[in-house]
């Protein structure tokens, strides 16, 4: 039995007369006839009863069609699967992302997914969440990868949320530690210098309003800085600064401490334009972030409880 045959069979049910099925398959129907003959001696039972008003089931033949139908059904849908596969082979994924997210989540989603499809051409973009909004919004990505709530998106995206992080306060590990716990309050914070990020990250409009509803006035020693300047100066142990859990990953050259009183975090997701289906390409990549970030919340969660995946949040 071979899909052809079950072609040819279903064909002639429906139809109910060879020669206009083998017309409709493009047979001759000696051919079609044959496959007939073959597929009903491999089962062991006439399909047909062939008569000269028409051709119509038999008992066997009746129990056959669902089947056969569901097999070339099934067969349909492997080779869909198969030709997404084959798509991998080339085309290009627009990725964006926020600054702290590509020096840690996206580059290890990257990794990843280039060493299982090197075929495919990639493209990033590392932008604030809003302007990574407006490129999506555009056409410009296919993909981004936001800190800002389902809310603020809008209606014009679908967003799904990956994991919920913890922001944590950063120091040299060269240095003596800026707290004597694991932890550390906003209003001791508030007196220790600090390495700040630029006005556009979304990271800096968070601690800034923290600070502003405690009270509080920052002490900044550097001012203004982008996520690799911040890291390396606070390496070099010029001040601390306050970065997401995922930031300080296979870092030893840093030291965090929980941040209380209060506690901040954020929430990463990802978008994609609504109602658009996503290409194989897009497809996958999007299966390989959230496995990534999964498997990134876990590794900083065996040391310090501050990342956990949207999943496994409890309301």
């Amino acid at each position: 039995m071979n899909l052809e045959q079950l072609r040819s069979f279903v064909a002639v049910a429906q139809i109910g007369n060879f020669t206009r099925a083998a017309e409709r398959l493009r047979l001759a129907q000696p051919s079609l006839s044959r496959q007939i003959a073959v597929l009903e001696q491999d089962l062991g039972a006439e399909l047909f009863h062939r008569a000269r008003t028409g051709t119509t089931l038999t008992t066997a033949g009746e129990t056959l069609l669902p089947l056969a139908r569901r097999m070339m059904a099934d067969a349909e849908s492997v080779r869909r699967e198969i030709d997404e596969l084959a798509g991998l082979r080339r085309g290009r994924v627009r990725l964006g992302a926020t600054p702290t997210l590509c020096i840690s989540l996206v580059a290890e989603v990257l990794s990843a997914f280039h060493a299982a499809h090197p075929a495919i051409e990639l493209h990033i973009s590392e932008h604030g969440s809003r302007h990574l909004l407006e490129e999506l919004a555009g056409g410009q990505l296919d993909l981004a990868l936001i800190t800002t709530s389902d809310g603020a998106a809008g209606e014009r995206f679908a967003v799904a949320p990956l994991l919920v992080e913890e922001l944590v306060v950063i120091s040299s590990s060269a240095a003596p530690p800026v707290a004597r716990a694991d932890s550390i309050r906003l209003a001791e914070l508030a007196d220790l210098p600090q390495v700040v990020f630029a006005s556009s990250y979304d990271l800096r409009r968070t601690t800034d309003a923290a600070f502003q509803a405690a009270g509080l006035t920052p002490k900044a020693v550097i001012d203004g800085a982008e996520m690799d300047a911040v890291i390396r100066f606070v390496e070099r142990g010029i001040g601390v600064a306050i970065v997401p859990a995922m930031v300080v990953v296979e870092r030893p050259g840093l030291r965090s401490v929980r941040l209380v009183e209060p506690t901040l975090t954020r929430t990463i997701s990802i978008a994609r334009v609504a109602g658009m289906a996503p290409t194989a390409a897009v497809g996958v990549m999007q299966r390989t972030i959230a496995r990534t970030a999964a498997a990134l919340a876990d590794r900083r969660s065996s040391t310090m409880q501050v990342a956990t995946p949207a999943g496994a949040m409890r309301p």
